[in-house]
């Protein structure tokens, strides 16, 4: 067997990657697979993973954590904070890498720190089988590669949380707020747990395989247990994998020996493998206890923290995932055309089924359940029974297994006309046991196994269908669900929030929150600003919520998330974040905690931050943004373009400090709402060069209320300041950075094109005019850009006078167009909307040509659309 320090592809499965490493990562075609088995048979199109892009950098938010030695994919999602880390990729990125699953999105749920385990030492990562066995064992992972036959093949694993954010919606449960993207599916590598097992010999009495991980937390090392009949059934596929999609396991997935469980909720399958022991009881430690588990929906978070009983009671674990489902596309906020655009829409989404059972049928129904369509099924997992063949250095053999641990694509062709008379959408699925998702939520005090019926709300915006997701993970606004929650609506009333009138309307009056108190009753002390500042250590680190003091020192060693989370919040307003994320259980110990109110100085100065003019070796700053603190800087002028349009001029901290934005990337401006003193967070892409001094030059459309529609409240609020005012930033953001001579980097990958077409749109401008400009100054680079801006009228064309500019004199690569849908008499440019004639006859395609839009999000769709009906590809075309 291969040494596991090298951990490389077998020739053979080389081969067969080099073959179709061209073929995109999506799911296979629905196409009936052909019944004949091969043995060793390179022909048959099995699905393998995506592209490899290992992380190489540790992201600045891990860097004073215990992770510090991970590197991270920052697309992905954080849903605790910083530390520890869980997340979940956007739900649109991980359904089209297809049906694996690339280390870089995989979903993590860490209950602590990544144990650090230094290469030279993985081979020799030592384990044991112990308890009620004959011959207990402790093997090293190069044993385990060396003398046990490996094994590869596809798992889906679900964390028991995922969809939680839907149940914290209607009342807030213990858990963290997972989207509908805590799913992903990976080829694992390893050995078959039961052939330790029958190597160890259990005793008569032997039960059950405890399991502990190396990741030492508040409460012990995390462990958990499964039954043996299931460990030793050949049908469960439960294994002890070091490989994942053929590569060994990076370290938030379990480096470099994990337990995989497949079919079960992703909590029994154990990371930083250790320990498996043969108990003739299930396992006693206290994270298979107190985590896990449905108890019954009429417990309540206080109930369960003063009565044990409900948390020992076996009958609460879970271990079969439940039947879920849901939709893909029509992706959150996305928008349909109804005006040239196709007649059919093709609707999409995963389901999965626990315990090994097949998914057997997906339905979908635009009428609220009434009448339910029939979707197509596509399991690309049974295209691995139809080979047997060495993958990944492991044995792939599936013929003979029924049982299905993957999940599956459906898919639905729906007539646009019958989205557009809808209100909604919702999907369902059903096992080969008729195991259905039901239509209403069963709400638990830890917000697990989610799976009601997934709905997506439809609403016509004029000439547009716009699609509504129930959610946004963690701490991301959106979703109906919290639209209709703000609107008082009760999500619990069986109608999804909705109000029903007549007979039923008594079950739609709105529900009145009860605020759980989380101050300590009679105390009277007053902390200042020193005082707290004192205390923004780990040796008795204060943190503050709505103005309130709290002391976390005693509660360091027992928090869920470990010490590290109260540390990196100590002497920092955490509001938002506690809010969001804790239980009423929690809320309810604070008083405990509570140890004064800041003083109204205090308050006044945790509310606006410090501005950062020295850096750390005493010099001043001579960058003014920061990506992980908001820094201040002052309004210092204010120029009027036009009746609703304005450049915004900030003083910088001194002189000689510049920006800090690259090329084509954004910042982010907060700002607290004249009314409400809500924050108000809002993306710009500044005018001013980014190599210009002391100043910063923002250019911005006002959008005021009108009687039918409310304006925009960041540029009215913008609007409003008084000149002196301070206003908070932060960056840069942004996927997108030009870095010269036709070389981008887009999400951290280089690449280089000849030619940009630039489609714009009022403010949408201001992204285009930044590259725009740095191509036009370097006459040294040979860029070709071509601008499409459409506006309204005349006065709503902005930057026109600094676009003609810089096109002067470089006719050879620059062409700047502009189009009006009301123009003037005498306009001598183009007429109408950006369409795809305009499109088509100005913009040249070739494959070293990319696509740079901005404009009103409405005008994006439509422009996305005509770009793809033109042959362009998705990755030729980048939203700003």
């Amino acid at each position: 067997m291969e040494d596991p320090n090298t951990f490389h592809y077998d020739k053979h499965s080389q081969h067969i990657v080099e073959k179709h490493q061209q073929l995109p990562p999506t799911p296979p075609s629905s196409e009936d697979n052909d019944s004949t088995t091969s043995t060793q048979s390179e022909e048959v199109d099995i699905p393998l993973p995506p592209p490899i892009r290992i992380p190489v950098q540790v992201l600045d938010q891990d860097k004073k954590t215990p992770d510090a030695h991970v590197p991270r994919d920052p697309r992905l999602i954080r849903l605790t904070g910083v530390h520890p880390f869980n997340v979940e990729a956007p739900l649109s990125a991980l359904f089209n890498e297809g049906f694996l699953t690339s280390p870089e999105l995989f979903y993590v749920r860490n209950h602590g720190a990544v144990p650090k385990v230094k290469d030279d030492d993985i081979p020799d990562w030592e384990f044991s089988v112990e308890g009620l066995v004959d011959r207990p064992m402790n093997l090293t992972l190069r044993q385990l590669v060396a003398e046990y036959e490996q094994i590869t093949c596809p798992v889906t694993l679900v964390c028991a949380g995922n969809r939680r954010k839907e149940q914290n919606q209607v009342r807030k449960s213990k858990g963290f707020s997972w989207g509908a993207a805590g799913v992903s599916t990976a080829l694992f590598t390893g050995v078959a747990m039961a052939n330790l097992i029958r190597k160890a010999r259990p005793k008569k009495k032997a039960r059950y395989v405890c399991m502990e991980g190396a990741d030492r937390l508040p409460n012990g090392f995390y462990g958990t247990s499964v039954k043996l009949n299931w460990v030793m059934d050949p049908n469960r596929g439960m294994m002890l994998a070091h490989k994942m999609n053929g590569e060994m396991l990076r370290p938030d997935h379990g480096q470099p020996l994990r337990a995989v469980i497949p079919g079960q909720i992703g909590g029994r399958s154990v990371k930083w493998l250790k320990k498996l022991i043969v108990t003739a009881e299930p396992s006693d430690n206290w994270y298979h206890i107190y985590d896990n588990r449905v108890l019954p929906t009429m417990v309540s978070p206080e109930e369960s923290a003063n009565d044990p009983n409900w948390w020992t009671d076996d009958r609460y674990a879970i271990y079969d995932l439940s039947t879920n489902s849901a939709i893909a596309y029509p992706a959150h906020e996305e928008q349909l055309g109804l005006v040239g655009g196709p007649t059919n829409y093709l609707a999409k989404g995963y389901a999965y089924g626990g315990g090994g059972r097949r998914v057997t049928r997906v339905e979908l129904s635009l009428d609220k359940g009434k009448f339910w369509r029939l979707a197509n099924i596509e399991y690309p997992e049974d295209k691995y029974r139809d080979v047997e063949q060495d993958l990944f250095g492991g044995r792939l053999d599936m013929s003979w297994r029924e049982s299905c641990f993957c999940w599956c694509f459906w898919s639905l062709v729906i007539p646009v006309a019958d989205l557009a008379s809808s209100k909604d959408l919702l999907v369902r699925a059903m096992d080969e046991s008729m195991n259905i998702q039901p239509r209403d939520m069963y709400w638990s005090v830890l917000g697990m196994m989610n799976n009601p019926w997934f709905r997506v709300t439809i609403s016509r915006e004029g000439d547009f269908l716009r699609f509504e997701h129930p959610t946004q993970p963690a701490l991301m606004p959106g979703g109906w669900m919290e639209r209709v929650k703000k609107a008082g609506g009760n999500l619990a009333n069986g109608y999804w929030g909705e109000n029903r009138g007549g007979e039923d309307s008594e079950d739609t009056v709105p529900e009145t929150a009860t605020e759980v108190p989380m101050k300590k009753e009679g105390l009277r002390r007053s902390i200042s600003i020193d005082e707290l500042r004192k205390h923004d250590n780990d040796n008795d680190p204060w943190f503050v919520i709505n103005n309130e003091v709290y002391s976390g020192t005693s509660f360091m060693k027992e928090h869920p998330g470990g010490a590290q989370s109260i540390i990196s919040a100590a002497g920092l307003d955490t509001t938002d974040e506690f809010m969001a994320i804790h239980s009423e259980t929690a809320k309810s110990m604070m008083p405990g905690y509570h140890i004064g109110t800041l003083d109204a100085a205090a308050q006044k100065t945790l509310s606006e931050p410090e501005m950062h003019t020295v850096s750390d070796n005493g010099e001043l700053e001579p960058m003014f943004l920061r990506t992980k603190a908001w820094t201040t800087a002052p309004l210092h002028s204010k120029q009027i373009i036009s009746s609703d349009t304005r450049i915004f001029t900030f003083r910088l901290a001194h002189e000689g400090q510049i920006i800090g934005l690259p090329i084509g990337q954004h910042l982010m401006i907060r700002l607290r709402d004249p009314v409400s003193r809500e924050a108000i967070i809002r993306s710009y892409t500044p005018i001013s060069d980014p190599l210009k001094t002391g100043y910063l030059d923002v250019l911005v459309k006002v959008y005021f209320d009108t009687t039918a529609t409310k304006g925009g409240r960041m540029s009215q609020a913008l609007d409003a300041l008084p000149v002196g005012h301070g206003v908070d930033f932060k960056g840069p953001i942004g996927k997108f950075e030009y870095l010269g001579h036709g070389l981008c980097k887009i999400s951290g990958t280089e690449r280089r094109v000849s030619n940009f077409v630039m489609i714009c749109a009022g403010s949408g401008v201001t992204p285009i005019f930044q590259v725009f400009r740095a191509v036009m100054k370097d006459k040294s680079d040979p860029t070709r850009c071509t601008i499409l801006s459409g506006n309204r009228s005349i006065e709503d064309i902005l930057c026109k006078e600094d676009l003609d500019a810089l096109a002067q004199g470089h006719e050879d690569r620059a062409q700047v167009m502009y189009t009006l849908t009301k123009a003037p008499d005498g306009w001598q440019g183009l007429r109408g909307r950006i369409d795809g004639n305009l499109v088509e006859k100005h913009c040249q395609q070739d494959e070293r040509s990319m696509v740079l839009i901005c404009g009103p999000e409405a005008m994006e769709k439509a422009i996305h659309i005509v770009l793809r009906q033109q042959g362009w590809a998705d990755d030729q075309l980048l939203f700003f």
